[in-house]
């Protein structure tokens, strides 16, 4: 209990470094002064002393040179109990203990003993000075990972499950595998980066095969995953890599990596996350002249976003001052060093445009401060004529979330990355940044991936207005009804004008279905009008999209599709050109979760799950995923075709395991719609 490990489901001793555990032995007879009572810890295939990866610790001596203390708390009879501290620098692994007594040595039966970093201890590298920090970072086995849009949040529950059965035995067969030295396991900024490299089987069969193709045969499409216990699971008992993860999957294996060796560590979601592989922190957009924006010009693209992981730890290795939250990332995306790993990078480095730190802190720069260049496509005497339409430097890298401290809400944690768009410490970390990046580059990178949205009442971030310019023209793009799939999806493009004149103003407004990683899967539409404004005036454009434009897309992207609209405003008898794009997603109908708000330890309860299809669409081969920790493993309940306005209900018999708040977790997965989930809280007692 002192150790904060008597969550984790495994019969060997797990206790953290640097903090005194008790060992009882019993001997054949009574302990006398000339008995040479020695304990030997050993980590490795080899322990040796001089590699500090053997300790052997005699009771005489107080202290051993290693780091590591022992001593008799009491001694009765046949009885005796000690008292072992281990250094707070000692490799993180599984250590076989031996009791040796004159010639005679005993091993243990029950196992191997786990050592784990240690943010409660000062002495650690990894303390957290926090408790409900801590207690969040470390040992919340539940969460959300935030994904959606920009301005249209939501929040995806996710299952960390760092003390399930086998995931610990998971976390150390990685690190067993991880070629690092026994002397680096102690370090947890060779421990964290060799993890983000783990995670992802790209190049050492780590933990999950990264798939974007829409295409998931043979393995669990992306969007199917709830927590990273069966995922962890599966990998451990097959030891190959599982199919399939995308940017929120390995963020959500990382994270519990990384609880579960005691690095606190939290997933962070960054909206409109550049991808910029010119090396210049611009990425360029191109569109048609409808504002259809076309794949496969640029290899410049924007994620609605992309999550990856911030990990708690003094940075000894740099100069002072970057100790704290780093950014890694197991999504694989860039080669760093030959392979596929990412960070650890200060936050403190990136916001102050430090970014020749180790590690990859170009990579991580750019993610959150490129520009986004818009460029239309015209064909002129059936060549390709790119025009300038206009830069947007205040888009990339906004509303930077993660979970609360001890609360189901979103942090914006934007302020820890950047300072303000605009202010003075910005523009001068901007020009620190280009003056390490300019000379020798930002490494191309290959894909990145931003991700799908879910159901959840998130605080939604304020749209930002735009500053206005000079002829006072002005674009929104709002929605005039909820977008439920099955329903013609009603859009607005309003132009405002504040400036006095006339103005002649050319629109053109499209609307299309991208994936996650901004890849558009279907055109759905265009609207081409010219419009006449007087002075401080506005003029709806209305832009309507039948249900049968994208229900077949809906149907044959294994993704949820969010809904892209681009307008552009053309101003006749000036060169100002306006451009102004959005992203939103379907509403669906929820998942009810219905139990008691209490349960007993040990003591049965029922739980059932409530789903009303009130869409205007049958939701065809429907499947309930559920899982609920310390209470029941994950159930699938395969639920059939379900008709506009049926009822599903399915019931499960609940025996929790473990005290304290519980959260059960829901999903609704089918042909066409992907993204309906539900969370509920439930608080056992003895």
């Amino acid at each position: 209990l002192l150790h904060h490990t008597d969550e984790y489901n495994i019969e060997n001793l797990v206790v953290r470094r640097g903090q005194p555990f008790l060992l009882q032995l019993s001997f054949s007879r009574e302990l006398k002064a000339a008995d040479k009572l020695s304990l030997r810890f050993g980590i490795g295939e080899r322990p040796m002393k001089n590699r500090g990866t053997l300790m052997s610790l005699s009771v005489k001596r107080e202290q051993d040179l290693s780091g590591w203390q022992i001593s008799i708390v009491k001694n009765s009879g046949k009885e005796c109990l000690l008292s072992v501290t281990s250094s707070p620098r000692a490799p993180v692994g599984k250590y076989i203990l031996n009791v040796k007594t004159g010639a005679n040595i005993y091993k243990p039966p029950n196992g191997p003993m786990y050592l784990l970093f240690n943010p409660w201890c000062k002495d650690d590298v990894v303390f957290l000075d926090d408790e409900a920090q801590r207690k969040e970072y470390v040992l919340n086995d539940t969460g959300f990972i935030y994904v959606g849009s920009a301005y249209r949040i939501y929040d995806k529950p996710w299952n960390f499950g760092q003390f399930e059965e086998f995931v610990l035995d998971a976390c150390m067969y990685l690190l067993d595998n991880s070629k690092l030295k026994l002397s680096n396991r102690s370090d947890p900024v060779s421990v964290s980066r060799v993890m983000s490299a783990l995670v992802n089987a790209n190049d050492d069969s780590g933990v999950l095969m990264g798939n974007w193709s829409g295409i998931y045969n043979n393995g669990t499409s992306p969007v199917d995953w709830i927590g990273s216990v069966s995922i962890l699971q599966q990998y451990y008992k097959t030891k190959k890599p599982v199919c399939y993860g995308q940017c929120w999957v390995f963020a959500g294996v990382l994270t519990t990596v990384m609880r579960c060796l005691g690095i606190p560590s939290r997933c962070v979601s960054n909206f409109n996350s550049a991808h910029d592989t010119e090396e210049n922190l611009t990425v360029d957009i191109y569109m048609d002249e409808f504002g259809r924006i076309e794949n496969g010009i640029s290899f410049d693209s924007v994620w609605n976003f992309h999550v990856w992981n911030d990990v708690w730890m003094k940075r000894t290795d740099l100069p002072e001052g970057f100790d704290g939250w780093q950014a890694i990332d197991s999504t694989p995306q860039e080669q760093s060093g030959g392979i596929f790993q990412c960070g650890p990078c200060p936050l403190k480095a990136v916001r102050e445009g430090d970014v020749y730190l180790p590690f990859d802190g170009k990579f991580v720069y750019a993610e959150v401060n490129a520009d986004k260049v818009y460029w239309m496509v015209k064909k002129v005497n059936g060549k390709d004529k790119y025009i300038k339409l206009n830069t947007e430097t205040q888009d990339i890298g906004i509303n930077i979330s993660t979970k609360a401290v001890g609360q189901d809400k979103r942090e914006d944690i934007t302020a820890q990355y950047k300072f303000p768009e605009g202010s003075k410490e910005e523009r001068k970390a901007m020009q620190r940044a280009l003056s390490f990046i300019r000379p020798s580059g930002l490494t191309p990178r290959t894909r990145m991936s931003s991700t799908v949205p879910m159901v959840g009442a998130v605080s939604q971030p304020a749209v930002p207005c735009e500053a206005v310019p000079k002829s006072g023209v002005q674009l929104e793009i709002t929605n005039k009804e909820a977008l439920y799939p099955g329903n013609p999806l009603e859009l607005v493009i309003t132009v405002k004008t504040s400036a006095p004149g006339t103005w002649t103003i050319n629109l053109t407004g499209s609307c299309q279905l991208q994936s996650y990683t901004g890849k558009v899967e279907a055109s759905l539409g265009c609207v081409k009008e010219t419009i006449k404004l007087e002075g401080k005036s506005e003029m709806q454009v209305p832009l309507k999209i039948a249900a049968d434009a994208y229900m077949k897309t809906l149907s044959s992207v294994e993704d949820e599709v969010l809904i892209h609209i681009t307008a552009i405003a053309e101003v006749q008898g000036t060169d100002y050109k306006l451009t102004k794009d959005t992203t939103m997603r379907f509403e669906y109908p929820p998942i009810t979760i219905q139990m008691p708000e209490t349960a007993k330890l040990n003591k049965e309860f029922t739980c059932a799950f409530i789903f009303k299809n009130n869409l205007n669409v049958p939701l065809d081969n429907c499947k309930l995923l559920v899982e609920g920790l310390g209470i029941f493993k994950m159930s699938t309940f395969d639920e059939g075709d379900v008709k506009p306005g049926r009822i599903i209900k399915s019931e499960i018999i609940c025996t929790p395991t473990r005290l304290g708040e519980k959260k059960i977790i829901a999903k609704l997965i089918s042909t066409q719609i992907k993204g309906i989930s539900a969370v509920k809280a439930i608080t056992v007692t003895e």
